[in-house]
């Protein structure tokens, strides 16, 4: 009961304030616009195909128009996430309502789940809006369905990872933009960390390209489902909230 009432709660403030609006209208907006620019390079490449046959081998919906585009939509993942968690908590510490919270008989894990399941359900809501595109694909194409389930089970599990350790830097200050930033920060490292990994040797180069969260979500865009790269997001996403538990256990200790 407790967690369903921060869940509510929180609902009511994303829909009160300009964020849910604001993340909604850029996610929409430049989404479709990669959708489009695919699409259109997409036919280009079909008619040239026409005219060469030879250029027809792996030409196809799924390599040609959805890869790119779970891609593309997971870069905006990756900037509009923290955007959508840097209130959750370091708005509570701003107005002293955090301390108020935790005096109710509501245990610091159901007020952390109450939070994330709120973010998570905003951001499905978010992913939603693109089954138009795929909808609009599928009039006058025939796209394969695994592909597209796997792609959007890695966007979801992509964005429930960005959402928790968002929620772990809401948690650890007071400012919303120190949030956002510290947030975009670490999931930016978790991104490009498998540049790195070209660098490197050995088991330092095996231990990099296991923490690239590119190198897990690759494997969903391109309609391949593996056990590992579940397992990785689920324990990224289990490791952050735990963190931010363990931050909230200390916040009520302190207070």
């Amino acid at each position: 009961m407790g967690t369903l009432a921060i869940f509510k709660k929180e609902m009511r403030a994303y829909f009160a304030s300009p964020i849910a609006y604001a993340v909604f209208s850029i996610f929409v907006a430049i989404g479709g616009f990669f959708f489009y620019v695919i699409l259109i390079n997409f036919s280009f490449f079909s008619f040239q195909a026409s005219m060469n046959p030879g250029l027809t081998s792996g030409l196809n919906v799924t390599d040609g128009i959805l890869h790119p585009f779970f891609g593309n939509i997971s870069v905006l993942v990756l900037f509009l996430m923290p955007l959508l968690t840097m209130r959750l908590f370091a708005e509570e510490r701003r107005h002293g309502t955090l301390e108020l919270l935790l005096t109710y008989p509501l245990r610091d894990g159901e007020i952390l789940l109450g939070k994330f399941m709120a973010a998570t359900t905003l951001y499905t809501v978010l992913l939603s809006t693109t089954t138009l595109y795929l909808l609009l694909l599928a009039l006058w194409s025939e796209p394969e369905l695994y592909p597209i389930v796997t792609g959007y089970l890695g966007l979801l599990l992509l964005g429930m990872a960005f959402l928790s350790l968002g929620l772990l830097f809401s948690s650890l200050t007071e400012n919303q933009i120190v949030a956002a930033a510290f947030a975009f920060a670490a999931s930016l490292l978790l991104w490009i960390i498998r540049w790195a990994a070209s660098l490197a040797e050995g088991d330092w180069a095996v231990l990099l390209r296991h923490l690239s969260i590119v190198e897990h979500f690759t494997s969903f865009a391109r309609g391949v489902l593996e056990l590992k790269d579940v397992a990785y997001f689920v324990c990224m996403t289990s490791f952050f909230l735990f963190a931010t538990l363990k931050s909230l256990e200390i916040r009520r200790w302190k207070g």
